[in-house]
C-alpha cells in the first residue's frame, strides 16, 4: 500500500468526522427547538437546512483534498 493511499484515506476520514458530528448536533438542537416552540418549525427548519448545506461543504472539501492527494 502506498503512502498516498493512506494519506488520502486519512484526509477523507478525519475530514468527515467534524461535519458528521456537526450535522448530528445541529439536527438534535433543531428538534429540541421545534419541541419547545412548534410554531417556529418552518423558520427553524429552513435555517437548519442552510446550516447543514454549509457543514456538508466542509466534507466535500475534504473529499476534494483526498482526491488531489490520491491522483497527484
Amino acid at each position: 500500500m502506498e503512502l498516498k493511499q493512506l494519506a488520502a484515506g486519512l484526509a477523507i476520514g478525519v475530514g468527515a468526522i467534524g461535519p458528521g458530528i456537526g450535522i448530528g448536533l445541529l439536527a438534535s438542537k433543531a428538534m429540541e427547538a421545534i419541541g419547545r416552540n412548534p410554531e417556529a418549525t418552518s423558520k427553524i427548519q429552513s435555517s437548519m437546512i442552510l446550516a447543514i448545506a454549509f457543514t456538508e461543504a466542509i466534507a466535500v472539501y475534504a473529499l476534494v483534498v483526498s482526491l488531489i492527494i490520491l491522483f497527484t
